[in-house]
């Protein structure tokens, strides 16, 4: 993309309370009559500032990339959601935005009604950045809502969403919103990457996002870095990984996956339906040398086009039988250098607690769980049947997941 054709003020520290004190810029911006990429983080704009700015940006109908990340540093939360009004509005119409990001802004829940006419409306947007903002579960789920709201919007018009990528980490999201995002991801079907670390969603939101995601068959990116997965979560994952055949890129690290729930991951990757996955982390999971000799054979068999693999602060020593497996796996396929750096794992001696929390956590009893994170599968002999959210078919998935991750779970690897 050509450079003429792109405005930024990145990182000049302005600090406009009017248009006057963002000028010339402004001046400069009216100019650019082709300008497909504005950038203005980095500096603090307040109320009038952003309204002026807000109609010079109204008229640039070629606009494609729309970076206001950290651009409302040392504002009043009484001054952000007017000038988040202003800034949004002006884009709603736009014909060719492809990306908005409005990370690194302190919005806080209070700020999300500013978003929703935009969400609502523009049809154009491909990527949406939410990273960092504070909204709690309130303000995830006035968010999550407006997507859904536009996914069925656009559906009643004939069309198709648009929208690729959302990423919103950082937000304390939690359990309260997650039901929502799911509603909105399944809606907006075409979605390849998604990002939601840190969130502080336990295991209850992550089925409930996992069984959303299966309406995505083109996913391709999937990031839940720090939030809490446990047994049930990862279980809800493992049932999901067949629904995602594109997928380059999974991040489950520090999310306290579990013994059984890395049994029933690593056996879902084993069953060969993500032959392109490149990129997996798994840090601080609590696997054992069950869990990563079943990774293993997943690697040697499937995972051929894996370039990096993270296991730091998982129960093995590094130098392992289970942990020579997955050198061998990755240097078979040529990617000997795959691996992290094992400097941090967990004495495979100690004794594991009871990883199956989820009922002190106050997770919901095994019933309960079944019908959140299952209510579509039946069961006949050994097979699952699972109605593909897309298409309406029936899908039969091999249960060898959460067979053998019971089997082995409560089983040291002298007794199997």
């Amino acid at each position: 993309m050509s450079t003429t054709k792109e405005f930024s003020i990145l990182s000049l520290n302005i600090r406009a309370n009017t248009a006057s004190e963002l000028e010339p810029n402004l001046t400069r911006l009216r100019e650019m009559e082709d300008v497909e990429v504005v950038r203005l983080g980095g500096n603090s704009l307040g109320v009038e500032a952003c309204e002026e700015l807000a109609k010079v940006l109204k008229e640039k109908k070629n606009l494609k990339i729309a970076d206001f990340a950290d651009i409302f540093t040392g504002r009043l939360i009484s001054e952000i959601p007017q000038s988040l009004s202003a800034l949004c509005n002006a884009l709603a119409s736009h014909p060719s935005l492809v990306e908005l990001d409005l990370s690194d802004n302190a919005f806080g829940g209070r700020c999300a009604d500013a978003m929703v006419p935009f969400l609502t409306t523009n049809r154009s947007m491909e990527v949406f950045k939410l990273n960092n903002n504070g909204l709690g579960v309130w303000g995830g789920t006035v968010v999550a809502d407006a997507l859904l709201e536009r996914a069925r919007k656009v559906k009643e018009e004939g069309g198709e969403s648009r929208l690729k990528v959302v990423v919103c980490g950082r937000n304390r999201l939690e359990n309260g919103s997650a039901p929502h995002w799911a509603e909105a991801f399944e809606a907006h079907g075409g979605l390849e990457e998604v990002r939601l670390p840190q969130n502080g969603i336990r295991m209850e939101g992550i089925a409930a996002l996992a069984k959303g995601l299966r309406g995505c068959p083109g996913l391709r990116h999937l990031d839940l870095q720090d939030n809490t997965a446990t047994e049930s979560g990862t279980r809800a994952i493992s049932a999901s990984i067949p629904f995602w055949p594109e997928l380059r890129v999974l991040n489950l690290s520090d999310c306290l996956l579990g013994t059984k729930g890395g049994i029933s991951l690593a056996t879902a990757l084993a069953a060969g339906k993500n032959k392109k996955l490149q990129t997996l982390k798994l840090q601080y999971g609590e696997f054992d040398a069950r869990t990563i000799h079943t990774l293993a054979k997943a690697i040697e068999e499937h995972l051929t086009e894996l370039e990096v693999l993270e296991l730091n602060g998982n129960r093995a020593d590094p130098e392992d039988e289970c942990i020579e497996r997955v050198r061998d796996a990755l240097e078979k396929h040529g990617h000997a250098d795959a691996l992290d750096e094992l400097d941090d794992m967990e004495d495979p001696e100690e004794e594991d607690e009871d990883e199956n929390d989820d009922q002190s956590a106050g997770a919901e009893s095994e019933d309960e769980e079944a019908a959140v994170v299952s209510k579509d599968i039946e069961t006949q002999n050994n097979v699952s049947v699972v109605q593909d959210p897309k298409t309406g078919d029936s899908i039969a998935l091999d249960r060898e997941a959460d067979d053998l991750a019971d089997r082995l779970g409560g089983v040291s690897m002298k007794e199997a």
